[in-house]
């Protein structure tokens, strides 16, 4: 996992496995999500800072995903996160799965809204989330 030399996106490698093809020798289309919510857990774990606790934490209300090209089998690629909208209590995380060279395979973004556990409503990002994603924000990507 790194961070582009500009800091505008998170990028993490996705080992691939056997389990994770269909019939086709293709990614079957569900582990995109999966691997894109591996990148998201990921990144906020490196932040270092409180981003989920007893007191409150993320939902995800919205998610979109454009399947640009298929993945076969073997490959290496790599899902991009950065922050394409920042919010009061949500941040909207734009994603993409890139190949070694660049191909794209997908992109999209994600609404994550932070709440509070005992109320189940929205709630002021955390600090230390929403330094962290405006080390990401995005004005350039597509």
């Amino acid at each position: 996992m790194s961070q582009s030399e500009a800091g505008k996106f998170f990028r993490m490698a996705i080992p691939l496995r056997w389990s994770d093809l269909d019939a086709f020798n293709h990614v079957n289309n569900a582990r995109y999500l999966t691997f894109i919510e591996q990148a998201r857990i990921e990144w906020l774990e490196g932040i270092g800072e409180p981003w989920v606790t007893d007191e409150y934490g993320p939902v995800l209300a919205q998610t979109l995903l454009n399947y640009k090209l298929p993945i076969e089998y073997p490959a290496d690629i790599f899902v991009e996160l950065f922050t394409a909208r920042l919010g009061t209590s949500s941040v909207t995380i734009g994603h993409r799965i890139v190949a070694e060279d660049g191909t794209l395979h997908c992109d999209g973004h994600a609404v994550v809204v932070w709440i509070d556990r005992r109320s189940g409503r929205p709630r002021p990002l955390p600090a230390g989330v929403r330094s962290a994603h405006e080390s990401l924000l995005e004005t350039s990507a597509g």
